[in-house]
């Protein structure tokens, strides 16, 4: 299971969308990936983090629906890259998305419980699902973003005023861009 203490296995939640963040559960796609969410408890506890979740604690999850999550991510994943890049996406991912964003999600609930499903893990890989369907057939498609750190592969959305935001976050990429430019020109100074 993931852990807050370890920084690598931390789950990001810098996307600003559920479906960028849950996207985000495989990082340094371009590298050595890692994966977030390496069995059950991990997803259930990303379903915990995100909050989509119908009880206070995290739901059961099975070897079935890790599958299913995984598959799905890697379409969701595909399907946002494709549309940013304004290409076609392949029609089996696509499929893939839709069926899933057609099954009963997350049922919104008034007072303590914040959501209800029959089947609460499904229903919140079709919440997600439903979250990339949405932002892929927006406006906001358009302020989804690659972080500019070479060594991030998350996207995220931008919803700076000026639509100029680089990193994924300050507190992840941006604070280490600063610090390796602060040293570049500290270097660059440094010599006569």
């Amino acid at each position: 299971m993931t852990s807050a203490s370890d920084p690598v296995l931390a789950f990001p939640f810098v996307g600003g969308r559920p479906c960028l963040d849950f996207v985000a559960t495989l990082g340094r796609r371009h590298a050595t990936p890692v994966e977030r969410i390496p069995d059950a408890a991990a997803l259930a506890h990303w379903f915990h983090e995100a909050g989509l979740t119908p009880d206070e604690g995290p739901v059961q999850v099975t070897a079935g629906d890790l599958t299913e999550a995984r598959v799905l991510r890697e379409a969701l994943h595909r399907v946002l890259r494709s549309a940013m890049a304004d290409d076609d996406p392949d029609p089996a991912d696509v499929a893939l998305v839709n069926e899933s964003a057609a099954r009963p999600d997350l049922a919104p609930q008034l007072g303590e419980r914040r959501w209800t499903a029959r089947h609460p893990a499904r229903a919140a890989l079709t919440t997600v699902a439903r979250d990339a369907v949405l932002l892929v057939r927006g406006p906001l498609l358009e302020r989804v973003k690659k972080c500019e750190n070479r060594d991030c592969s998350l996207l995220f959305l931008d919803d700076s005023q000026a639509r100029r935001r680089r990193w994924c976050s300050m507190e992840r990429c941006g604070n280490l861009a600063k610090i390796a430019g602060y040293r570049s020109r500290s270097r660059t100074g440094a010599t006569p």
